[in-house]
């Protein structure tokens, strides 16, 4: 099944809106072995609209819309949409319902707004859980199929995974099988190189995703049975998580830290954290994960050199010689809010995560993880990369390396990626 997406919306040309319908979507698509042909972005305008949908139609099979199914005078792509399919607009009653009970202890409900209950006659309809245009699916009169989705992600999100996806495999009349491969430590580009030879496959196809400081890799299967679509995805995940080695942190898992928490559950154990630049984001990324209390009991984000000394007993003069970033430092933030907090394994963590407050000896981006087992600590000093992606980003990545330290130490792994310099030794349990 080929797929065509055309994003609506003037704000998204002009560059007032960045467009991230088209990337969520073209995801989703790939997920369900939908392949995306093309994607495009027209303005508000019905002429053009109705162009790129004719022309969408001649190559592909689904033409997927986004935006401009709204109440003002210039959301017209239900109305062109309708038109190129061949089928009236039909007040849909139970859209209507919903939108009456939207607007119930608020102003008047207008007739721009019922108008986003008129759909194409005899659309399979796609509820709106958070806003109030709902989505649809039409065929047209060639048995083409065309899938209107709102525009704003908060909307979209939700309605495509709930209702418009189910929907779109129900038509593949094929099981769809995906595994999604996470790494952590490995680059995109990196990543594509080492499985290049197993992403031209037609079925099943492997794709390479990118997120920040994360790469993934899903591999999706078609078949006429689950069980025949989960035996095309094994060897290919098999050989891919073979190629990659310990940077795989998981096949089909939420997260890093859902896979830290896991393993801490399995092996009885228990961490704290120690915070400086990070400002407790590891503490925050552990606690989003349900169940998280059994074994994880302290989080301190100790920002100040006073703080430092004073919760997790890093001696004056240590501060004094080496600096707040530092190795010791690192090391015996590690080692103090382990012994304070009671738990068997403790990560300290110190920093420049800029813009300001770097000098030559100490550039922004120079960030030290410590982790400590009560009888060794090991350190990873994590040095500016080419180019630093701003505060966020680096927090982000020093978050994320001090996860993957710990995951690493809990599976019997060397500390650091194989291809980094340095390699810590395998730490005995």
């Amino acid at each position: 099944m080929n797929a065509e997406i055309i994003s609506v919306g003037t704000e998204l040309l002009l560059g007032h809106t960045i467009n991230t319908d088209a990337a969520f979507v073209a995801r989703e698509l790939s997920a369900i072995g939908v392949n995306l042909l093309f994607a495009c972005t027209v303005g508000d305008n019905p002429g053009r609209l109705r162009g790129a949908l004719e022309e969408a139609l001649g190559r592909s099979d689904v033409v997927i819309t986004t935006g401009g199914l709204g109440p003002t005078d210039d959301d017209l792509t239900k109305e062109t949409i309708a038109s190129v399919a061949g089928v009236p607009l039909k007040l849909h009653d139970d859209s209507l319902r919903r939108l009456e009970s939207y607007f119930k202890g608020r102003p008047a409900m207008g007739e721009n707004q019922r108008k986003q209950a008129m759909l194409p006659e005899g659309a399979t309809v796609f509820p709106n859980d958070i806003g109030t245009a709902p989505g649809c699916g039409v065929r047209t009169a060639s048995g083409k199929l065309i899938v209107m989705l709102p525009g704003p992600p908060s909307e979209l999100v939700p309605m495509l995974q709930h209702y418009a996806v189910p929907f779109l495999k129900e038509g593949s009349h094929a099981v769809i099988r995906s595994c999604m491969i996470r790494t952590f430590g490995l680059g995109e580009g990196a990543g594509a190189l080492k499985i290049a030879d197993l992403t031209g496959a037609a079925n099943p196809t492997a794709a390479t995703y990118a997120k920040e400081n994360e790469m993934f890799v899903r591999v999706t299967a078609r078949a006429e049975s689950e069980e025949a679509a989960e035996a095309l995805c094994r060897p290919v995940v098999e050989e891919i998580c073979r190629r990659y080695g310990d940077v795989v942190y998981g096949v089909d898992v939420d997260n890093l830290e859902s896979v830290v928490v896991r393993l801490l559950r399995e092996k009885g154990l228990h961490l704290a954290t120690a915070e400086s630049c990070t400002g407790g984001l590891v503490a925050k990324l552990i606690t989003d994960v349900s169940g998280a209390s059994e074994v994880f009991g302290m989080g301190l984000v100790t920002y100040a050199n006073e703080a430092k000394m004073k919760l997790l007993g890093v001696p004056a003069a240590m501060l004094e010689e080496h600096g707040a970033v530092s190795e010791p430092v690192a090391r015996s933030m590690a080692e103090g809010v382990r012994e304070v907090s009671g738990s068997e394994l403790g990560i300290g963590i110190t920093g420049v995560a800029g813009p300001t407050g770097g000098t030559p000896e100490k550039p922004v981006g120079l960030i030290y993880i410590a982790l400590s087992d009560g009888t060794q600590t090991w350190v990873r000093r994590m040095t500016p990369p080419g180019r630093v992606h701003g505060r966020s980003w680096l927090r982000d990545r020093a978050a994320g390396t001090a996860l993957d330290m710990v995951r690493r130490y809990l599976s019997g792994l060397p500390l650091e990626p194989a291809q980094s310099a340095g390699a810590a030794a395998k730490p005995r349990l």
